[in-house]
């Protein structure tokens, strides 16, 4: 067959791929194995390829096998189906069946475990790697995929085994190797790290900028991520919008805002500030429709549109739900519940997104009749139709509220299954009531639907540690194990002379650990006097109750506030930072810690923000 004659049937088997034409793409397959003889390789090549995108992996695996004489290129094209649709079992027989493999083959297989939560058989492939050709096949897709590997499952002392073979091998020099470098250094809170890495590229990109900085103002470096932010010739949208997150975050918010206008003023955030105001409004109200939860940037944006079109229903109604949301995020839930009162007194129309942060504010304060009303008038009176937001939001409403029989009912009677929030926050508050049975029926559920996702093993087997049901904790672990389903570490920092300090549970690293730990001691047998009472349920280990106290009293945040006890002026407050949310023993704790010092401590979890102040928390105990 001609060249051109190829080049023809390809374009063909492109376009009926582009449109989803599966039934034209197996006529014309048909016809080419029924009329032409010697089929060329390159077409059958594209025949693949052609499948595969139209999600026919069947009929790819034909057409390679229809293939006399595969060359690599024809291995590595089906290998790549079952890498890429996730068919684990199918791409290791490819592989192992291969005569001959290349960097390309090894990528394949290596960035389909990383891909398909696989952690330990990508690693295992990566030695092979090594193995099998040396520096022949690495290249630096290779590095980067084992970097975000490593990144995205907290492997820092694999990251830094990678690190030294990039160095080796002589890779340390590219930007698409360096930037996951900074991002895993900087992710894991090894910010010096981190640094040390950017400063020694030739290179960086502004991709690179934006997370180190983010790293930066992560870590609560504010002065090192400001001077790096002025260091940058080029910055996008996502430079701005770290710095007035990060500014934001680190309540810095002046900062925030300078830099949020001087943002403006530059005429950086889409279409709103570059004259096209209406597709800027019809494309936020398609987000809207989609269920996507706006940022407040977002917010400012479509407020600045409607004023362009002098749209003042509109804009009223988005800065409605602006203040709706932003109070609902910080915890003042009465506000959030007044003002939305008083949109509804001036006749403006709530939105999908509006109710959000209505019934976010009532599921923190507690508020479950005034819960249920909304609900009900969202859909009775405002025709909106509720979407897996709305039910994670009644769902978190009754769950907090201690009704999980009701939470239950309303599941049952939702139109589709809860969404893994809806799950966890179900199953998050069983642990916290000590529900073992509709805890049970949570985590299955939540295993059904995201099988690697490590909340459903994590609570469950506290609920059974609670119990002392220690067979079936380690049961979960065995299980946990074998499935290769890992448990996210927690770890807290906190900043002091410009260098952040990091900590996990029992660490004993720091140079100052002596001091922390009897800092910590005396403060336990105060807090005691107090009346503070140890949370067993968050110690997960069949030990004495003596060990299990001192297990709680070294959790990573006890470890990072004492720290700051220690070194922090009393003029200012203490802010840590956790990469987990905070447990209820913790919480507790930490008022106690607040009131006993006359210190205000906050502390940034993976949920919100808690200001500790004379033994109160500003979340008011739901979070």
């Amino acid at each position: 067959m001609s060249f051109s004659i190829s080049n023809y049937y390809c374009s063909l088997l492109k376009l009926y791929c582009e449109s989803h034409s599966q039934l034209q793409a197996k006529k014309l397959h048909c016809f080419i194995i029924r009329t032409l003889v010697n089929t060329e390789t390159f077409l059958l090549n594209n025949l693949i390829s052609a499948y595969y995108k139209l999600g026919n992996i069947t009929y790819a695996r034909k057409v390679f096998d229809q293939i006399p004489q595969p060359n690599l290129f024809s291995w590595n094209n089906v290998l790549s189906v079952y890498s890429k649709s996730g068919n684990l079992s199918e791409m290791e027989k490819i592989f192992y069946s291969m005569p001959k493999r290349d960097g390309v083959s090894w990528n394949l297989v290596i960035s389909s475990y990383a891909s398909f939560s696989s952690c330990d058989k990508a690693v295992k492939a990566y030695k092979l790697m090594l193995k099998d050709g040396k520096a022949v096949n690495l290249n630096r897709i290779t590095f980067s995929t084992m970097l975000i590997l490593s990144s995205n499952n907290g492997l820092v002392g694999l990251g830094k085994q990678i690190h030294a073979q990039i160095v080796t091998y002589g890779f340390e020099s590219y930007v698409f190797v360096g930037s996951p470098l900074v991002e895993m250094y900087a992710k894991a809170g090894v910010i010096d790290d981190a640094r040390r890495v950017f400063d020694e590229l030739p290179e960086r990109n502004v991709v690179m900028y934006n997370t180190m900085i983010m790293g930066l103002l992560r870590c609560g470096m504010i002065e090192a991520s400001e001077q790096l932010f002025h260091c940058m010739r080029e910055k996008d949208s996502i430079t701005w919008t770290t710095m007035v997150t990060g500014f934001a975050q680190n309540g810095l918010d002046k900062k925030a805002f300078d830099v949020f206008k001087e943002m403006r003023v530059r005429g950086v955030v889409g279409y709103g500030q570059n004259g096209h105001s209406e597709e800027a409004v019809r494309i936020y109200c398609e987000m809207q429709r989609d269920g996507v939860e706006p940022d407040e940037y977002t917010l400012g944006s479509i407020i600045s549109s409607c004023a362009n079109l002098a749209s003042l229903e509109e804009g009223a109604q988005f800065h409605g739900q602006a203040q709706v949301t932003g109070y609902s995020q910080f915890g003042e839930a009465n506000k959030t519940i007044n003002l939305f009162d008083r949109m509804l007194t001036s006749q403006l129309r709530p939105d999908g997104v509006t109710f959000i942060g209505v019934l976010s504010a009532c599921s923190r304060a507690g508020l479950v009749v005034k819960g249920r009303e909304y609900f009900k008038s969202m859909v009775n009176k405002h025709g909106i139709v509720p979407v897996s937001d709305h039910y994670s939001c009644m769902i978190d409403l009754f769950s907090r509220a201690g009704l999980l029989e009701e939470a239950q009912s309303f599941i049952n009677d939702m139109p589709f299954n809860p969404d893994a929030f809806g799950w966890s926050t179900l199953l998050s508050m069983c642990r916290s009531r000590g529900n073992l049975d509709i805890g049970k029926w949570a985590a299955k559920s939540l295993q059904e639907l995201e099988p690697q996702n490590p909340a459903s093993y994590v609570l469950l087997s506290s609920m059974y540690a609670a119990k002392g049901e220690w067979d079936e904790v380690a049961r979960l672990r065995r299980e946990m194990k074998h499935k290769d389903i890992r448990k996210e570490p927690g770890f807290s920092w906190i900043k002091y002379k410009n260098k952040v300090y990091v900590f996990s549970a029992d660490d004993r690293s720091s140079p100052y650990s002596d001091k922390i730990y009897a800092e910590l001691e005396k403060l336990n047998l105060k807090m005691l006097r107090e009346g503070y009472v140890p949370d067993m349920r968050f110690a997960l280990h069949n030990v004495d109750e003596s060990e299990k106290i001192m297990m709680l009293n070294h959790h990573s945040e006890k470890l990072a506030i004492a720290f700051g006890l220690l070194f922090v002026p009393e003029s200012m407050p203490i802010r840590v930072v956790k990469n987990l949310r905070v447990c209820g023993d913790c919480h507790t704790a930490t008022k106690f810690i607040s009131k006993i010092t006359n210190r205000e401590i906050l502390v940034r979890d993976a949920v919100r923000f808690h200001l500790f102040k004379d033994g109160t928390c500003s979340c008011g105990d739901f979070w």
